[in-house]
């Protein structure tokens, strides 16, 4: 590829590393300092964000050092660390933000039971409940699936499972069936909640009175941005046909799960929620006042 292109996409991913750290790291940092948002939901946009960390920095800083290398190589230790890490993160992110659309159901349709719904103890249980969950239907049938390698070249710019299954010697129809059946399981049943959770709250906001239906509003629609951009580029690759695999279509729809949906996520939350944009004036307030000069005696 020419050197020029590749200098003007290394500014470009930099750029969004850079927005991507920052803005997971400020989200998560604001969360953790400010007791205001010691509350469920902040709890759970947290985790999302040491999620969107992990994508990022598992792809990004090893892309970015590819495009200066004229021969880009992996080990097979990091290639098959992006695998797992990258199913598990994906797992979890969807079962994260079905978790995060009950909340708002809690939240919005049943408040006074809110407290005792979703207490501490049942919160870091579902964020448990995230993971394991994850980790046993994303990452554990990979380890039990080994497959054997006829190439070492791989069309795309990270391990990715789909990838990395079309460099196999052997038959890969039961290998794509399978991930078929656990996409299943973590795309469209999440995705059914996250709808059937909404279309309940949009029932009971068209119940309230303007004021409280645009506050109701406001702490949704965010939420439904990530749930459309997150949800439509990994469905478009994962339940797509055989033949796209490892195309430039499915490396764009990796692309946009794995490196755009992180950069977004914080500033998509930052701009509909009021908590969150308070904080962060009284912050830049704090940083942009001069410091008292010294008085001398």
């Amino acid at each position: 590829m020419d050197p020029k292109i590749n200098a003007g996409l290394f500014v470009l991913f930099l750029i969004t590393y850079m927005v991507t750290f920052t803005g997971n790291s400020l989200i998560i940092i604001f969360v953790i300092v400010n007791s205001n948002l010691h509350k469920p939901m902040y709890l759970f946009l947290c985790v999302l964000s040491i999620l969107d960390l992990c994508y990022s920095t598992m792809v990004l800083p090893k892309l970015l050092a590819d495009l200066f290398s004229s021969e880009p190589t992996i080990s097979v230790f990091f290639c098959a660390s992006q695998i797992y890490v990258i199913l598990l993160v994906e797992g979890a992110e969807c079962l994260l933000l079905a978790v995060m659309a009950y909340d708002r159901y809690i939240a919005i349709c049943r408040p006074l039971h809110y407290p005792v719904l979703m207490r501490w103890g049942n919160c870091y249980r579902l964020v448990a409940l995230v993971f394991i969950s994850s980790f046993m239907l994303c990452t554990v049938p990979s380890f039990m699936s080994p497959i054997s390698l006829c190439s070492n070249r791989i069309n795309h710019f990270m391990c990715e499972m789909l990838a990395v299954l079309k460099l196999s010697c052997e038959d890969i129809s039961g290998s794509e069936l399978q991930i078929f059946s656990f996409s299943f399981i973590t795309l469209l049943l999440p995705l059914t909640l996250i709808l059937l959770s909404y279309a309940l709250i949009l029932r009971s906001v068209m119940k309230l009175r303007s004021a409280g239906r645009s506050k109701a509003f406001s702490t949704c629609t965010s939420h439904l941005a990530v749930v459309a951009l997150y949800f439509g580029t990994a469905m478009l690759m994962y339940f797509g046909p055989s033949s796209m695999y490892s195309s430039d279509q499915e490396k764009y729809s990796s692309m946009f799960y794995v490196i755009i949906s992180p950069m977004l996520n914080p500033i998509i939350y930052s701009l509909n929620n009021r908590e969150v944009k308070d904080i962060f004036k009284k912050v830049l307030l704090k940083l942009s006042k001069p410091m008292n000069p010294l008085r001398e005696y």
